[in-house]
């Protein structure tokens, strides 16, 4: 199979849908067919980007032999049993995340895939970002000593005010909990890949700030989260997620800190990795002195900014090479998903109980 012939299958046709598909137009698949909410907006959605044809329901493509992967890019509490039902189908998936509502059923899609024998990731793409390649690749050669503390925090601001809504607020479609498994989960996901070391436990504390909202509906999600961890390392740190930071539009941001240098990466100015010594700190921009892994992704000559779009069309250019044997390091898979979900599970646990939860039950 080649990049050229391989052929997707969209189930989902919301923003995500947009960012996914032009990912694989640019991996070079063949858009191949697509099922939306209804019959009518799948046919609207498969005009405007481009897919042969449309469905008009999801049983249907999935029937279809000529498409290779499925992308699910609908709402939270639909990806389990449509992640399922695709991999029976023998079909490759990439799965929005969070993969699932609940760790149980995130195992469950793990086990599916392994046995089917068929490729399935989740696009935590910011690992593909050049420079956060590059912080990995300092953090693992030893560049920072031994490691200290993580700060991190990811903040919108989308859902500032009460009259703000979505799909994500009802605990039935996102599931329960909203800013921590939608982008807390990023963060968590960073800060393990760039540091090489897992987060054993937390304490959480989580905050809903609007009670109701525009639909006049009960709100259970939480609009943001603090979290203290310590890691198996033994570093310790602390985690800010919010979607209530006035001026903050995508704001993911961490600092590493060793006994010899700190890094520190903000997603919103990705070129860059800010350096700190007890001597000196400086601001290292992309350019062509980097690890072999910052390079690969860097497929602009620096100057050239590269930005999510770049992230996303990397991650499901690497998942699409997997689909046809060729494993590129930091691929994440549906075992990072699961990881996520035992996250996001503890953090809720500590926020309701107040107690330190262990985080160290799942470690795929």
């Amino acid at each position: 199979m080649t990049s050229t012939s391989l052929r997707a299958g969209y189930i989902g046709g919301g923003f995500m849908a947009r960012v996914h598909s032009r990912a694989s137009r640019a991996a070079g698949a063949e858009l191949a067919a697509i099922v939306s909410s209804s019959p009518t907006s799948s046919a609207t959605v498969a005009e405007s980007l481009g897919f042969e044809r449309f469905y008009e329901s999801a049983d249907d493509l999935l029937a279809d032999p000529s498409i290779d992967v499925v992308h699910i890019v609908t709402p939270n509490a639909t990806h389990f049993e449509l992640a399922l039902a695709a991999i029976a189908a023998g079909k490759h998936v990439v799965c929005e995340k969070p993969l699932t509502t609940s760790t149980a059923d995130a195992e469950i899609l793990v086990v599916a895939a392994v046995a089917a024998g068929v490729t399935a990731t989740v696009p935590f793409v910011y690992r593909f970002h050049p420079m956060v390649r590059e912080a990995r690749a300092k953090v693992l050669a030893g560049e920072l000593g031994d490691l200290l503390s993580v700060q991190g925090s990811y903040l919108q601001d989308w859902l500032l005010a009460p009259s703000d809504d979505n799909w994500r607020v009802d605990e039935k479609h996102g599931g329960p909990s909203r800013a921590f498994a939608d982008i807390g989960s990023h963060l968590c996901d960073l800060i393990e890949f760039v540091t090489g070391d897992r987060i054993a436990r937390v304490q959480a504390i989580k905050r809903t700030v609007f009670e109701k909202r525009s639909l006049d509906r009960a709100v259970t999600t939480e609009d943001l989260v603090a979290v203290l961890l310590e890691t198996q390392g033994g570093a310790i740190g602390t985690l800010l997620v919010s979607q209530l930071a006035p001026g903050r539009k995508n704001r993911l941001q961490f600092e590493i800190s060793g006994t010899e240098e700190t890094i520190a990466f903000n997603q919103e100015d990705p070129e860059t990795l800010w350096l700190g010594r007890r001597s000196h700190s400086e601001l290292l921009r992309r350019d062509l002195d980097l690890s072999a892994d910052a390079l690969r992704l860097s497929v602009l000559p620096p100057g050239h900014p590269l930005g999510y779009q770049d992230a996303f069309n990397a991650f499901v250019a690497d998942g699409y090479a997997a689909i046809r044997g060729e494993l590129r390091e930091g691929l994440p898979t549906f075992d990072d998903g699961l990881r996520a979900a035992a996250l996001t599970d503890a953090v809720l646990e500590s926020a309701v109980t107040g107690a330190w939860i262990s985080t160290e039950g799942v470690l795929v």
